[in-house]
């Protein structure tokens, strides 16, 4: 063993303790790999930066703004709409058909984006069935996993696969060159919840009841105010020149300042230091009592009869929303003060949740945590432009009427469907997925802004870390050690126990690290191994993307974090249900692989 083979184990082995271990957060982890090599002499520094400008890196990027684009757009939920409505209330063709329809959404854009885009619809659903949301929202989200692995672009470790494919010298995957494997593994997670379902998923048929608005479940379900009260500040009013959170309108009164009008301007949800002003008139929500004390304290002027700004009609354009903190959303670990939440985005928070508690006063520094819910109020234009699943998901569904945001969702979905058609035509995948996201830009589908949003800058650099990683063991000679290490408990085995190891091994270490990690350290040394026991490089670097995805056991996948939430689940839920997929998973992946590819 030279002195960097040496060296590069040593990074490669901290790597792996610090992702097991979560010291620091992945990208970081990333960042420092791709600058330690440098400093020692590993890689050249154009190299431990060639990440940034890896084909997969902008097909990533490229495909987080399509998708937002043609969610933005309203696109996904005309497509969603009718097939939803066909599949009725029988809970075994809800199953399929939602299964198909997010499989089928998954293969072209992130998982967690289509399982994301279904999940309103879901609750909806299974609130308007009496089914339990835990037997639906579990195999929609096994499908977006499975229905990842349909082409070349439905899921990261697939997206990256090419570019260190390159990298060893092999020829490349076509955009379908997946879709077989794709295909049984989608198939039989539907067959398996159709067959099994009845015993493996959590939660039982309940009597039917009169299926209520979800605005009404809100209401009924957290026990929320339902009145807006109206008011005016006279010019002696103590009120004048204090703010909210001075007079404690949250913690001494219970209410919550909707809009504040002035003259022509309305300000909705104002800011916590917005200060008060003679004549201005207030929009309030909360208990009557509550609000008449406030009335009586600040000698404010009250008509029970009069609503002083009509104009304003916050009934009729605003409502409640439930918005869920998804898995690596940017504002985790924050609060809604630290966020600006009232000042950046329109909305009043009126409830958190998390875990079983409910926080109805003041929590607005409280730290956020994937999975906690929020409640808030606003109006719906304003509540759709927060709601970019990547910050928050929206679990309310926003009425069609309402959605301003949806806008020319026939441009967005072309503007998508150019970028595959373009990688189907011989162009870099890389190329034309740009080509497809600049093209909404300019088409103002998304603004720049929000295509910079849309972005998920912590596996942007995850993904650009750790790709030196892979050329330094390539280059130095350590991938090619440790293969060798590892064929001799290998040597002689026939070419189906070689696969299930490979399998395995990706699979258990999916458990414990992300997908994209996962890959990246795994496709190097099984191409080498392929090499000495003359199996295929590129079926066994296959086999390790599609197994980097096998992470149903335990809710640690995206898509299953988001859902854990909604659907009441908790770890023996998937480890019954996922572990049992999880051994399907890798019997398909490995007979297909042999079949196809060996």
């Amino acid at each position: 063993m030279t002195l960097q083979i040496a060296l590069v184990l040593l990074i490669f082995c901290l790597t792996i303790v610090l992702f097991i271990s979560k010291l620091l957060r992945v990208d970081i982890i990333a960042i420092l790999v791709m600058v330690a090599l440098p400093w020692l002499g590993l890689v050249e520094p154009a190299e431990a930066f060639s990440g940034l400008a890896s084909n997969a890196v902008i097909a990533i990027i490229s495909v987080m703004i399509l998708g937002y684009g043609v969610d933005r757009s309203g696109a996904m939920n005309r497509l969603i709409q009718p097939i939803i409505s066909a599949a009725g209330s029988n809970e075994r063709r809800l199953i399929v058909f939602v299964s198909v329809t997010v499989g089928l959404i998954s293969a072209f854009m992130p998982n967690i984006g289509a399982a994301a885009l279904l999940l309103p619809a879901m609750l909806r659903m299974a609130k308007s069935t009496n089914t339990p949301a835990s037997r639906l929202l579990m195999p929609m989200g096994f499908a977006a996993i499975l229905g990842g692995n349909l082409s070349m672009v439905g899921s990261s470790p697939l997206l990256i696969l090419n570019d260190l494919l390159r990298q060893g010298g092999q020829k490349t995957f076509a955009l379908f060159s997946v879709t077989p494997v794709g295909i049984a593994l989608l198939g039989a997670g539907i067959l398996y919840f159709l067959l099994f379902g009845k015993s493996v998923l959590p939660g039982a048929k309940k009597k039917e009841k009169k299926p209520v608005s979800m605005q009404q479940r809100l209401i009924e379900t957290w026990h929320l105010p339902t009145t807006v009260f109206h008011c005016v500040i006279p010019a002696r009013s103590p009120l004048v020149g204090k703010t909210r959170t001075e007079v404690k309108m949250r913690t001494k009164y219970k209410l919550n300042l909707l809009a504040i009008a002035e003259g022509n301007d309305v300000l909705y949800a104002p800011w916590r230091h917005t200060p008060f002003v003679a004549h201005q008139q207030l929009a309030v929500l909360g208990d009557k009592k509550d609000f008449e004390r406030f009335v009586s304290d600040f000698k404010l002027k009250y008509s029970k009869n009069k609503k002083p700004f009509k104009r304003l009609e916050i009934v009729a354009h605003a409502g409640f929303a439930e918005l869920i903190i998804p898995v690596k959303s940017p504002i985790a670990g924050k609060t809604l003060r630290s966020i600006e939440l009232r000042k950046i985005f329109g909305v009043e928070p009126i409830m958190l949740l998390s875990g079983d508690r409910e926080e109805r006063g003041a929590f607005s520094d409280q730290e956020l945590q994937p999975g906690n819910t929020i409640i808030v109020h606003g109006r719906w234009e304003l509540i759709k432009a927060m709601a970019d699943n990547i910050r928050f998901v929206l679990v309310t569904p926003v009425e069609a009427a309402e959605a301003a945001g949806e806008s020319r969702p026939i441009t967005a979905t072309l503007c998508f469907a150019g970028g595959i058609v373009l990688a189907l035509s011989g162009v870099p995948l890389s190329l034309g997925l740009l080509t497809g996201a600049l093209a909404m830009i300019l088409l103002k589908i998304v603004s720049i802004d929000e295509a910079y949003r849309a972005i998920n800058w912590k596996t942007v650099f995850l993904l650009a870390g750790l790709i030196p990683l892979g050329i330094a063991m390539d280059h130095t000679g350590a991938a090619r050690y440790i293969a060798s290490h590892l064929m001799l408990f290998l040597e002689g085995t026939h070419t189906i126990i070689i696969l299930f190891a490979v399998g395995i091994l990706a699979t258990l270490f999916s458990l414990f690290m992300s997908n994209v990690t996962t890959t990246v350290l795994l496709v190097p040394l099984v191409m080498i191994i392929g090499d000495v026991v003359g199996i295929s490089p590129r079926a066994l670097a296959l086999l390790v993307a599609l197994c980097a995805s096998n992470a149903f056991a335990l809710p640690i996948h995206q898509v299953n974090a988001l859902l854990m939430s909604p659907g009441g689940y908790d770890n023996a839920d998937f480890m019954k249900a996922g572990g049992i997929m999880t051994i399907i998973y890798i019997t398909i992946s490995v007979l297909m692989i042999y079949l196809l590819f060996i």
